[in-house]
């Protein structure tokens, strides 16, 4: 799907490590750097189920990521928001509310995010593992 010009101008927009990382020569190649966007402990995980299952708040987050820490979320999720993958909007109010919603750019990495999931089923069932994972899926809204 093409990029508006208001996606267009977003998309200019990443961490300033990453930018001088990509312009030093520290990435071998453009898949490197495709993998740098969601390296992290948690960010593959945010943004598949934001794109998964739209717009979720911060604690909703929390409750999916059982062992992520408080800072270590917010840390993640700051990154996602720099490189425009996920957008960040506050509602305020006597509470502040926060959510964050996967982006455009966010979604176009979708795709090979799926490519590596369906790679890493079927890994596993050549592995003949049952294997535990942290992320508690039973608190997704259902369908």
């Amino acid at each position: 799907m093409p990029l508006n010009n208001k996606e267009k101008q977003m998309t200019d927009v990443v961490r300033k490590d990453v930018l001088a990382r990509l312009q030093d020569g520290d990435y071998s190649c453009a898949k490197e750097f495709t993998l740098a966007m969601f390296a992290g402990k948690w960010k593959l995980i945010v943004l598949c189920h934001l794109d998964a299952h739209g717009t979720f708040r911060f604690n909703d987050l929390r409750r999916l990521l059982p062992r992520v820490t408080h800072k270590v979320l917010t840390s993640q999720l700051r990154e996602l928001e720099e490189d425009q993958l996920i957008s960040r909007r506050e509602v305020l109010g006597p509470r502040k509310k926060v959510y964050y919603q996967i982006t455009p750019l966010g979604h176009s990495l979708m795709p090979i995010i799926d490519a590596m999931c369906d790679w890493g089923d079927a890994r596993i069932a050549q592995l003949r593992v049952d294997p535990t994972f942290s992320a508690d899926e039973s608190v997704l809204p259902t369908e």
